[in-house]
């Protein structure tokens, strides 16, 4: 599993205490700067290849599940996020349903087929898809998640079943040995990166 230097200076063990859920939340955010501050220094030529690597990587894990059968839940990359759109090329060629976010006024998220994106379906039309690719700052060996803090993704991961396969999409570098985590955050089966996917559950 791909590693980093940061860690988390709170434990999986930390007790829900009021000052222990503010310390953990000052961490998730000190993390949070610093991750997006990294994203922020990678060159526009590193995005491009990042983006290319991972639809190479999710084609040659995922392509024997690529049909027009088949359901996938993506979000649409902005700035320094790992990018979606060469992957989200490779579903439309395979003639995937390819289902995208969109933010309520609430936070909570709605979904509509990419081609259509004036069509809603429902913020339950997350349940349809075989496979989730979530967005994440960063996320660890046992599934937990650091999102940008609005919440909208634990939300939605809410509507997944079991049988649904989640994501989280992140830089190699964003693999880190512990991720300060609440308990409202949902856990992830996997991360999707430039070079590989990760399996965190069975």
């Amino acid at each position: 599993m791909a590693s980093s230097s940061r860690s988390s200076s709170a434990s999986s063990e930390t007790s829900g205490t009021s000052s222990d859920q503010a310390g953990i939340s000052a961490a998730k955010a000190d993390l949070r700067r610093q991750l997006l501050a990294d994203r922020a220094r990678r060159p526009a030529s590193q995005r491009t290849s990042v983006a290319a690597a991972l639809a190479q990587v999710f084609s040659g894990r995922f392509g024997d599940r690529l049909s027009d059968r088949a359901t996938v839940a993506s979000y649409l990359s902005i700035g320094g996020e790992p990018g979606t759109g060469a992957l989200l090329e490779v579903c439309a060629q395979a003639g995937v349903r390819m289902i995208v976010p969109v933010l309520l006024p609430d936070r909570d998220l709605e979904w509509a087929v990419v081609d259509a994106p004036s069509v809603l379906l429902g913020v339950g039309a997350i349940s349809t898809a075989e496979l989730v690719l979530v967005p994440a700052l960063a996320v660890d060996g046992i599934g937990h998640r650091l999102g940008r803090g609005g919440g909208s993704y634990d939300r939605a991961l809410a509507r997944v079943t079991p049988a649904q396969t989640v994501l989280a999409v992140v830089h190699d570098d964003e693999v880190l040995d512990a991720v300060p985590f609440e308990s409202h955050d949902r856990l992830v089966d996997g991360a999707l990166t430039p070079t590989e996917v990760l399996w965190f559950r069975d």
